[in-house]
């Protein structure tokens, strides 16, 4: 975890960075990697008060906590819950986001496998025909496929339109 102290109109001690490096870095148990980087600036607003403002940008978000009171060691065990109470905000979203992502997805699954079962069958008479006839009936009946009995050999076979415009014939061999 990087920290990046910013500071306007207040010159913090060493004791006070040091304090606050060693609070900030109990939020690192919520940031699997280590390049996470919190801002961390303190500002005098008036004589006797004092803003720190914790600031933590991720991906498309940022978490930020703003704190003003008469001491500055007040207000760091001020922001600290707001800003871990943020964070926690902020999991919980992304993991309910994901939950419902992937129950989308089951669904979806779902869906793809009950449409996979045979639904419809049809029987008719396979007639002796030619190729040519096969391919007119295809035209006819406008499926992409067409099983018809070859007048020239007597099997069972298939014409198909292939993606090129063009015809295809399977011929099944008994």
């Amino acid at each position: 975890m990087i920290i990046e102290f910013l500071s306007k109109n207040y010159t913090p001690t060493d004791k006070l960075k040091d304090l606050i490096d060693k609070k900030v870095q109990r939020l690192d148990k919520f940031f699997v990697g280590e390049d996470t980087k919190i801002k961390v600036c303190l500002k005098q607003v008036k004589d006797n008060t004092y803003t720190l403002e914790l600031t933590i940008v991720l991906d498309s978000t940022v978490l930020r906590a703003e704190v003003t009171s008469d001491n500055m060691y007040n207000n760091i065990d001020i922001a600290l819950p707001k800003l871990e109470k943020q964070i926690i905000k902020h999991h919980t979203k992304l993991v309910s986001r994901t939950k419902k992502v992937r129950e989308k997805f089951d669904d979806e699954t779902k869906e793809v496998e009950r449409q996979r079962a045979v639904v419809r069958t049809k029987t008719y008479e396979l007639a002796p025909m030619t190729v040519e006839d096969a391919i007119e009936e295809l035209e006819l009946v406008e499926h992409s496929f067409f099983v018809f009995l070859n007048k020239a050999n007597g099997n069972v076979n298939v014409v198909y339109k292939r993606n090129d415009g063009d015809y295809g014939l399977i011929q099944a061999v008994i």
